[in-house]
């Protein structure tokens, strides 16, 4: 049987493929960032995604927290045991649904998130540097409409 050659396919482009694009883009900024406060705090990225979350909508479950994160159950879960036994977030039992747990920041938490959150801002002021005014709005606007 003859071996393929690349003539016989239609690789993608990937350096212009949006997808890819958008994740290089996202992967290099979240490391970035994550420079800052994974020596410092002994954080991955998902485990600072929760604490951000949670600092931004308190209560939520965890299904809820892989929902706004758009990250795989098993990572949240995996983040919030952590963070739990590092005393960053607490869990307790809902009110009037004793089968769901409700989640939010410890004192401990806040303390490293309003750290981390001023950090992250200016990072992400950093890189829209690159950008003059209008090309920063379009970004906004772009993404904005691209968002799900």
């Amino acid at each position: 049987m003859p071996v393929a050659t690349h003539a016989d396919h239609a690789p993608l482009e990937l350096e212009r493929f949006i997808p890819y694009q958008l994740s290089i883009v996202s992967n290099t900024v979240s490391q970035t960032i994550a420079d800052d406060y994974q020596a410092r705090y002994d954080l991955s990225v998902t485990e600072w995604r929760v604490m951000a979350v949670l600092a931004r909508f308190d209560g939520l479950s965890a299904r809820e927290v892989a929902e706004r994160t758009a990250t795989d159950k098993v990572a949240v879960s995996r983040a919030l045991s952590r963070l739990v036994a590092a005393g960053r977030v607490r869990r307790h039992m809902h009110e009037n649904d004793k089968r769901r747990s409700v989640l939010g920041l410890t004192p401990a938490g806040w303390e490293i998130h309003d750290v981390v959150a001023p950090m992250a801002r200016q990072r992400e002021r950093d890189f829209l540097a690159q950008l003059s005014d209008e090309e920063q709005a379009w970004l906004g606007r772009i993404l904005d409409k691209l968002m799900p």
